[in-house]
């Protein structure tokens, strides 16, 4: 059952906006004694009793005076949050079980410094705190880990300052309307890559071998990427007392077989293995130089490759 703490959360972040950029002003920014607060408060109220029962002058002037003092503290710490704008950035997507980084910019429009402003997920207590210049600008990231693949909205965010005395907690809650794109986590000993297919209008010839490397190789050059070179080959080389490098020749070998990641070839049935599997063979193929197409439920990409072609299949992967 949930406690009163955590339904009072559900219906404050219910009734918010969603919104990427908030500015903080008197609607919107709470306060409350700390419980050190609460307990400057018991020691002044008997500060106080003792002072009338005694007639102690030094004693009023005293309890007068750290009252006067939290008093301003309190004006000093809601003026501190007030006024910032919190702004943040769309988020870069990340892979299952990693955080998500959010990057917030809290900014002041006001010629005075904002100290201790801490930034954190509504709920969890890893406050990240920045203080902000006059007239600028500072940036506080705060990680996140979202439950699975997929695409998620963003928790509930929440900012606060118990600057100067920290016997007053001000702060906000805010609702980014930003989602982020989680790819799924990259199995950890995938099998080898699945051999390649003859290319449409050619030959049937023995596919390709089962480790994911094409059968073109040619002499090492100078100037080929080492993720080119056939360090297999190499080392059955060395062993035989020859140190000659060789490469793949992807010119041959590319045009007669490409590089298929299909759903249902995976070897399982399981879904989010399937997806896990075809994330690593992805990021391997990446690796490696080769180009690849990908095969899942309602989407088919061509053999390609490149950082455009790598997130459009990563993104398929996170959806299906």
């Amino acid at each position: 059952m949930p406690t009163l703490k955590q339904r009072f959360n559900a219906w404050l972040t219910a009734r918010l906006p969603a919104t990427d950029s908030l500015l903080l002003t008197q609607r919107n920014v709470y306060i409350l004694p700390t419980r050190p607060g609460w307990m400057l408060a018991l020691t002044l109220l008997v500060m106080l009793v003792g002072s009338i029962n005694y007639q102690l002058n030094l004693g009023y002037l005293l309890t007068f005076l750290l009252a006067g003092s939290a008093v301003v503290g309190m004006h000093v710490s809601h003026g501190t949050l007030r006024g910032i704008t919190l702004h943040l950035a769309p988020p870069a997507p990340c892979f299952a079980g990693t955080a998500a980084q959010l990057q917030i910019t809290l900014s002041s429009a006001h010629a005075r410094i904002r100290y201790g402003i801490g930034v954190a997920v509504s709920g969890h207590s890893d406050w990240v705190h920045v203080d902000v210049p006059p007239l600028g600008s500072a940036t506080a990231t705060v990680g996140w880990v979202p439950p699975g693949r997929g695409r998620h909205a963003l928790p509930a965010l929440s900012a606060e300052t118990r600057f100067p005395l920290g016997t007053f907690r001000v702060w906000t809650v805010w609702r980014p309307a930003a989602t982020v794109l989680v790819y799924p986590s990259p199995e950890v000993s995938p099998p080898p890559l699945p051999p390649g297919m003859p290319k449409a209008g050619t030959a049937a010839a023995a596919p390709s071998a089962p480790s994911g490397e094409f059968d073109g190789v040619r002499a090492y050059r100078r100037g080929d990427p080492l993720k080119a070179v056939v360090w297999k080959r190499v080392a059955q080389a060395m062993a035989r007392g020859s140190g000659d490098l060789v490469s793949r020749d992807n010119a041959s070998a590319q045009h007669s077989h490409e590089l298929w990641l299909d759903w249902q070839q995976t070897g399982t049935a399981d879904t989010e293995l399937r997806a896990s599997r075809l994330t690593a063979w992805l990021l391997q193929a990446e690796r490696l130089g080769q180009s690849y197409g990908l095969r899942v439920p309602g989407r088919e990409f061509p053999p390609d490759q490149g950082a455009s072609h790598r997130l459009h299949c990563l993104e398929a992967l996170a959806l299906c």
